[in-house]
């Protein structure tokens, strides 16, 4: 087993060193400062933005009002470029190509995780905060981190992820309803919460091929297993690669009770054998994921999206269909052209039966200053049904 990370840092005149845990998949700082309550967030600020990670000894809810003080610090700096960039679009009258805005707000992301997560905090063996005033984050990080073990050891985490762990932690219990499904959805930490429900009704809508078995390629929290299984498929064998999915799926259909129905597996896209309806919903984006946690939204060269295409027509059953769910987001961008995934799907041998619609209805597609405002207000959602060996009328 590969050993777990090490950070170090002096402390006083003493050397010390602890397990270093990140989510996010960062390394450990290279340089490490000790701070409290007597530190100003411009101070603070500036040594994140050089690249020194700060250990914070004082008050949990001072530590939080200091990352909140170093984020407002980091949204000054975008507000200004957009301003210059708005200034110098005027000027010239010339429009940026689609994608640029997104590298620009991928950038612009990446900088501001990157700072923010330098603020950090020491997590005892048992998950407790050893800080005054500091929440109960065990259950958070259990859920995260798995339980703690005998040979567990002191460490150190960025005050960000711990909030996220907690946020994910209350997402988890609160759940999100989705009718379809027949009740409510609990994302696990880590798994992708199907909070834009189009997608969702969509698989509950369109025309059932058969009600006898179908494959859910890349189930995550399991939710289309769920809508399938309510709509009356007698077996569903739903894949993923990761077992926090995998374990987020089998609690979630047991406590829908249809746990009966579906069988999650550990799977690289299909299962073996074939099936009268295959469906899958890709990540939607093709970049690169900045962090384990975004691979749910971002496919790499499509990867996801080409396997599941080139791999359809092998593992539908005669006059099966493959229903793909997947937004023209990237073609907004200029990300993914349409006409590359026409070809895709025709060198994969397949056809289109039908393809339907919907438009977003989640908050951003409506929100003028988001700086990808103008791809989000055109986009759509598809559901793609997919043949292969026949030609079928749109």
């Amino acid at each position: 087993m590969t050993a777990a990370p090490r950070i170090e840092w002096r402390e006083g005149d003493a050397p010390r060193a602890a397990r270093w845990r990140s989510e996010a998949g960062l390394p450990p700082p290279k340089r490490v400062v000790v701070i409290d309550d007597t530190m100003s967030a411009d101070d603070a600020y500036h040594l994140a933005c050089e690249g020194t990670a700060l250990l914070w000894r004082g008050d949990f809810q001072n530590a939080r009002q200091m990352l909140q003080a170093m984020a407002r610090r980091v949204e000054q700096k975008p507000r200004r470029a957009r301003q210059r960039a708005a200034d110098a679009a005027k000027t010239t009258a010339a429009a940026a190509a689609p994608g640029d805005a997104f590298h620009r707000h991928r950038l612009m992301q990446s900088q501001r995780a990157r700072t923010l997560a330098a603020l950090l905090l020491p997590l005892e063996a048992d998950y407790t905060i050893p800080l005054r005033r500091a929440p109960d984050v065990r259950a958070a990080c259990v859920e995260a981190y798995g339980p703690a073990s005998a040979e567990a050891s002191a460490s150190v985490v960025s005050l960000r992820e711990i909030l996220g762990l907690v946020g994910a932690h209350e997402w988890r219990k609160k759940g999100v309803e989705v009718p379809a499904a027949g009740g409510r959805i609990h994302p696990h930490y880590g798994v992708f919460s199907p909070v834009r429900g189009e997608y969702v009704d969509l698989v509950a809508r369109a025309p059932l091929p058969a009600t006898t078995l179908a494959f859910d390629i890349g189930t995550g929290t399991g939710v289309l297993a769920a809508v399938l299984a309510r709509r009356g498929v007698a077996r569903i064998v739903a894949t993923d690669t990761d077992a926090r999915a995998r374990a987020c799926a089998i609690e979630n259909l047991t406590r829908l009770g249809v746990a009966g129905q579906v069988e999650v597996i550990a799977a690289d896209l299909f299962p073996e054998g074939r099936a009268p309806l295959i469906v899958c919903n890709p990540p939607w984006v093709p970049a690169r994921p900045s962090s384990p946690l975004e691979a749910a939204v971002f496919d790499p060269d499509s990867r996801m999206l080409l396997g599941f295409l080139r791999g359809l027509a092998a593992h539908l059953a005669p006059g099966g269909e493959g229903w793909l769910i997947l937004s023209d987001f990237a073609e907004h961008l200029g990300l993914r052209p349409r006409a590359d995934l026409d070809a895709a799907i025709a060198a994969a041998g397949l056809t289109v039966i039908d393809r339907i619609d919907v438009k977003p209805v989640h908050p951003r597609a409506s929100d003028r200053t988001d700086p990808l405002h103008q791809a989000r207000s055109a986009e759509l959602t598809s559901l793609w049904r997919l043949g292969a060996g026949v030609r079928f009328a749109r």
